[in-house]
């Protein structure tokens, strides 16, 4: 194994000086040298059974224990130091991820790469992610628990780092021929500004105003709705099955160029603020959590199940630990490496995870400035104010001045000139917030009330938290800062910038967020969708939402079983059924009869309809079918929304990102003589069944032409969706690729185009008498490609299976058997 991996390391340097495509190439004299090059680097990844390390600042000695799955049990007697050997544990474990988020999140790349990561780490900090997450730093309570635990946890990361032996550097500082920076607390701060660019910036209205200039904004506002047409809502509203709230589309209407312009100019701000523009339409991203009261469970016990999607990266996002300080904390779960403590996890008493909300919290807003060229002044009031400017520079590897960027803040955030305009943009993240106390406070919670009482003041990103605890309660409410507009209160326009009138004029009160506890129907679930129904709450929190698939077949499969146990659980998690197929693939087979009955069908089609016929609608590795209905899918979008492209350019794998939602298209399928059924490039008119029967016809006679015959292989779904877990370099002797996964498209365990995005962490946890949980994630704790738990978790998280996590309540409560390493850190 070691050999095999070692190989792999020198098959990568030896990419890097072939291809040059990650940093500068390394000295290979240094690189190779037996005592501290790659060679011994890969014996460093085995840690000794047994070690003393002596490290100043602790008050106490802490003792951690590496279980067999790499864990370390950190048993410390105050909070102080538990965190400060958490921080040296993460980054003997982690320490290159950790710093290249960090660097990331920054705009510190080219310190390592130069010239060739300049433009991303401009954009990087044009996002005012460094700026904001300064500002929040700057006002963090110093007597907090959250400032005392990542001013600890840094400690402990340079305690680390002050120990490393040469041989212990980290292959990827030795591939860049770097060194590991000093860590700095506000780092955990650049982090979650990240991380909350990921989960929390939701700008749905480019689509809408991209809809409206093709078609008109009646039309628009139809396609990109504020409420969800089919409503299977995250809090129950007494309905045993998902409501169809349809009505009518109306045709297109005519191109409105002026509103193209808004949009191009909301497109641009966010592209040159380094938004991440999505690559995959929701059918194939997404989180599921789901909790069910004892009353519908096998032994009594409230169970919870937590399953966050999320990109796949080897080393994973999530390290897994367990915390215990005598008389105080017993918490378990996963963090993010770089913030201490449990973010999704449990304790003796409690249990919780989280999902996105997905809510709409960032608005734009028109400037009136001093100078177009180059403001110093914005009018507000009538008055004119100062333009915050900040000089960024950027450094190459030698510490040498690459680049120099003036950026500029109006009171609501960073500021951009796009088409002639200076647009700003307010963003909750750039508001005051404590989410480190947030997560960390929620270890110490006894019951799911205190549990949610800590999540009161939570700001950024919108998360949909569910709790469970061993009373049997069960509860979830999506909490963040949902703000309150101004007029119509909707968040999809460009405000005037020239008065505080336009400004957001508070924030939704906790007692109107989203919420419910042990509802009648015995479970409680969210996978994205709106978290509200509207008849209950109308309170504007976003649009343009997830279609609710999943949703709606994870209530159906609890629905179902009132005698639910844990490995029912796990099994739900990758559970291949799918609630958008049950809708559509009966549309398609009606119109294929259709056209059968009046003479108008052909070989193709009645092939293709025979063996979608034969569909039990379930994505299994081994289907033949699953490919023909995803084909059909991608074909009736196509031709169904040509009124949302370009007519002068051919349609693209990429026009998806700017289709409605597909509960939008099922709305459709009430109205089979509407102008939106008509395809653009025919002299005839089309109608419903018509579209659905070519679509299906060249579904089939695609994929035959690609694949050859239906009972061959290729047609496997296998081979047609995998999961692709990349190295943080995309070194593919690093990566994991080409993984046969189980599950499609709004299924519970969607599966991407790309195959990069996916469950990147799945629990279980019942809380009985003794809580006990069942856990894993796509890699393994070690960050290092050589070491044995770099990917030990892999073929369980591919195959749907768990590990039990161990739980023990004092050092000698672990087996010792299951011990395979043992840290002391003692004080100087």
């Amino acid at each position: 194994m070691m050999r095999r991996a070692v190989a792999g390391i020198v098959l990568a340097i030896l990419m890097v000086v072939g291809f040059r495509a990650t940093g500068p190439v390394p000295p290979l004299g240094p690189f190779l040298d037996p005592a501290n090059g790659v060679w011994a680097g890969a014996a460093a990844t085995s840690f000794p059974s047994v070690q003393q390390v002596t490290i100043p600042g602790l008050h106490d000695s802490v003792h951690v224990l590496f279980d067999d799955r790499g864990v370390p049990h950190v048993f410390a007697s105050s909070e102080d130091d538990a965190y400060r050997a958490l921080g040296y544990v993460e980054a003997r474990d982690r320490l290159f991820q950790m710093e290249a988020q960090t660097r990331a999140a920054s705009g510190r790349l080219s310190e390592w790469a130069g010239d060739r990561l300049l433009e991303t780490d401009r954009q990087n900090r044009a996002l005012g992610l460094v700026w904001g997450a300064e500002r929040k730093f700057a006002a963090y309570d110093r007597s907090s628990m959250g400032f005392k635990a990542i001013t600890a946890y840094a400690d402990g990361v340079n305690d680390y780092i002050a120990h490393m032996r040469p041989r212990d550097l980290p292959v990827e500082y030795r591939l860049l021929n770097a060194l590991p920076m000093k860590w700095e607390p506000i780092y955990t701060m650049y982090f979650l500004s990240r991380m909350s660019l990921t989960l929390g910036f939701n700008d749905a209205t480019v689509r809408r105003l991209k809809a409206e200039a093709m078609v008109g904004k009646d039309a628009a506002d139809a396609l990109f709705p504020v409420n969800s047409p089919i409503q299977q809502p995250i809090q129950p509203n007494g309905s045993s099955k998902a409501r169809f709230d349809f009505s009518s589309l109306p045709a297109p209407g005519a191109p409105d160029s002026s509103v193209l312009a808004i949009a191009r100019a909301r497109e641009d701000l966010a592209s040159s603020l380094a938004f991440r523009k999505p690559t995959e339409t929701s059918d194939a991203i997404g989180s599921n959590n789901w909790a069910v009261s004892p009353k519908r469970t096998a032994d009594g016990h409230a169970l919870l199940a937590g399953d966050p999607h999320l990109d796949l990266t080897l080393p994973s996002v999530w390290y897994e630990m367990h915390i215990v300080v005598q008389g105080k904390l017993d918490v378990a779960g996963v963090g993010f490496p770089g913030v201490p403590g449990v973010v999704i996890g449990f304790n003796r008493n409690v249990a919780w995870t989280f999902t996105n909300t997905g809510s709409d919290v960032n608005d734009y807003y028109e400037e009136r400035v001093d100078n177009d060229a180059s403001p110093s002044m914005y009018k507000l009031d009538g008055a004119w104010k100062p333009v915050e400017k900040r000089i960024e520079r950027y450094l190459d590897a030698k510490g040498k001045v690459i680049a120099t960027d003036t950026l500029r803040f109006t009171h609501r955030g960073p500021m951009r000139r796009i088409l002639g305009k200076w647009l700003s943009m307010r963003w909750t993240l750039y508001d005051p917030s404590h989410e480190p106390d947030n997560f960390m406070k929620l270890g110490y919670t006894k019951n799911a009330n205190e549990w949610l009482d800590v999540m009161r003041d939570y700001v950024v990103p919108t998360q949909n938290g569910l709790v469970a605890d061993r009373s049997g309660n069960i509860a979830i409410r999506s909490s963040g800062k949902y703000p309150i507009r101004p007029g119509d209160g909707r968040g999809d326009v460009i405000r005037d910038g020239s008065t505080s009138s336009s400004d957001w004029v508070g924030q939704l009160p906790v007692d109107k967020y989203p919420f419910a506890m042990n509802p009648a129907q015995g479970f409680l679930a969210s996978a994205n969708q709106q978290p509200v129904d509207p008849r209950k709450n109308s309170s504007y929190m976003g649009s343009d939402w997830y279609s609710p698939w999943r949703a709606m077949h994870i209530n159906d499969l609890l629905r179902a079983d009132s005698m639910v146990t844990p490995d029912d659980m796990r099994r739900f998690q990758t559970d291949p059924g799918s609630a958008r197929a049950d809708v559509f693939v009966p549309y398609f087979l009606a119109a294929a009869a259709k056209e059968d009955s009046a003479g108008r069908s052909d070989p193709l089609l009645r092939d293709a309809a025979r063996l979608l016929s034969s569909w039990d609608k379930r994505y299994v590795r081994e289907s033949h079918v699953a490919v023909l209905f995803e084909a059909a899918m991608n074909e009736l979008a196509t031709r169904t929304w040509d009124e949302l492209r370009d007519k002068n350019k051919k349609p693209a794998p990429s026009d998806r990102l700017n289709y409605p939602e597909a509960q939008v298209l099922v709305e459709l399928m009430r109205q089979p003589a509407s102008e939106w059924w008509d395809d653009r490039s025919t002299p005839a008119r089309e109608t419903r069944d018509d579209i659905l029967a070519a679509s299906l016809r060249a579904a089939y006679q695609s994929v035959s032409k690609t694949d050859g015959d239906p009972k061959s292989d290729k047609w496997l779904w296998s081979n047609t969706r995998h999961a692709n877990i990349f190295h943080l370099l995309r070194i593919p002797a690093f990566s994991a690729l080409d993984i046969p996964v189980q599950g499609g498209p709004s299924t519970l365990a969607p599966s991407s185009g790309a195959g990069t995005q996916g469950p990147s962490w799945r629990m279980v946890v019942e809380l009985g008498p003794e809580v006990k949980a069942w856990a894993t994630y796509p890699g393994g704790q070690s960050g290092a490609p050589a070491s044995p738990r770099y990917t030990d978790r892999l073929a369980k998280w591919t195959n749907g299976l768990l590990d039990q996590v161990l739980f023990p309540r004092t050092p000698s409560d672990l087996d010792r058997k299951r011990v395979v390493s043992t840290l002391t850190l003692v004080p100087q």
